[in-house]
């Protein structure tokens, strides 16, 4: 089953806009936010909007190799992710 071309055309146009718009508002509470999980949060948001703004980018421009892209990004940010959680969490430890 496939969408006519101007249909898949205009959504992923518009999903392209509405993930340029999250990245904008995580970008934001990355230089803003109070406190470090806040911009640890934010960044994991900004990288899984990037991966998935190249995933819609493939396959609207029919090129595979931005999957391939993203799959890396979304692999490293979650190793990212992980490693400043634990160092929240020995942190948090050390405080007390």
């Amino acid at each position: 089953m496939s969408l006519p071309e101007g249909t898949a055309a205009s959504a992923a146009a518009i999903s392209l806009l509405m993930l340029a718009g999250a990245m904008l508002v995580a970008f934001v509470r990355v230089v803003l936010g109070p406190t470090l999980p806040d911009r640890v949060i934010a960044l994991d948001l900004l990288t899984s909007c990037a991966a998935a703004f190249m995933v819609v980018y493939s396959v609207r421009s029919g090129n595979p190799v931005f999957m391939d892209v993203a799959i890396v990004v979304a692999l490293v940010a979650f190793l990212a992710t992980v490693g400043f959680a634990r160092y929240v969490a020995k942190r948090a430890e050390q405080d007390r």
